[in-house]
């Protein structure tokens, strides 16, 4: 059974590093590289998550553990961090403010749309709502974000108009590599937790078709879209009365990070001939 899962979890790990490694090669990013990079993930989830309990976990449990030797271990302990907090940080507040404009009652109109907002004023404004929605982040370095990634413009009256009730950045190539940090690890972690929870298993499903043609694609991709999107915007104001940073008088225990992704894929098929 052992070497029947070790053989599905290799099939399972190639078909995910395909997409993968087609980006890092894309990116000019060589196997040393990711190598150096798997290697820091492996030491610090050994070190993390599998310790004996009330022991402090060594640096030869970690080269059992990960099969790297002890040398190589304090090697890639001393390799310098790679994480960008400053753009997940920029994702967050950028994501937030534009969740208020299209959900809070004072930055919308009466059918529910978002509306124009000048930069200051004492009601509707662009300021206000990053107060409200980004804590003490200043709004005008807020606003450059969304203009950098092309999620607003200014109107010819010199007010802000939101080009798009999610944050998709579109320009920002940066901007777009962390997104697929933080969310194909949701995904992976939501299918790990699956795997050794089977009692109480998290969503996790996807329709797909492997016959259509290419003219039904367009079609799909607009219904996906705007489905998803209603769906993630009704979920969004639930999630928000119930999340502490924005109620703090919102009681329980604990403190957990929980959401629903959804992503669209295509690609041509090569699983057989053509008919």
């Amino acid at each position: 059974m052992k070497a029947q899962v070790s053989q599905a979890l290799s099939a399972a790990v190639t078909t995910l590093l395909r997409p993968l490694i087609r980006l890092l090669l894309r990116n000019g990013v060589p196997y040393r590289t990711f190598s150096d990079l798997a290697k820091r993930v492996y030491v610090d989830v050994a070190t993390e998550e599998f310790e004996i309990l009330g022991r402090k976990q060594s640096k030869s449990r970690v080269s059992i553990l990960t099969g790297l030797s002890r040398k190589e271990v304090l090697r890639v302990k001393r390799l310098p961090g790679s994480d960008d907090m400053g753009a997940l940080q920029r994702y967050n507040r950028a994501a937030r403010v534009i969740s208020g404009w299209v959900r809070d009652r004072i930055f919308t109109d009466e059918s529910g749309d978002p509306v124009d907002l000048p930069f200051e004023g004492e009601n509707a404004s662009f300021k206000r709502l990053v107060r409200l929605y980004s804590g003490d982040a200043p709004a005008r370095a807020i606003l450059d974000e969304l203009l950098r990634v092309g999620s607003v413009e200014h109107t010819a009256e010199g007010k802000i108009h939101l080009l798009d009730r999610s944050y998709v950045p579109k320009k920002s190539e940066i901007e777009k590599i962390g997104i697929l940090g933080t969310d194909a690890a949701d995904l992976i972690s939501t299918i790990e937790h699956n795997i050794r929870q089977t009692d109480t298993p998290f969503f996790q499903r996807k329709v797909c078709y492997d016959h259509l043609p290419c003219e039904a694609l367009p079609q799909l991709k607009k219904m996906a879209g705007k489905k998803s999107q209603v769906l993630l915007e009704s979920l969004d104001r639930w999630l928000c009365k119930r999340d502490r940073d924005f109620n703090p008088q919102v009681g329980g225990t604990g403190r957990k990070r929980a959401g629903v992704g959804i992503y669209y894929f295509e690609e041509d098929y090569s699983g057989g001939a053509e008919p």
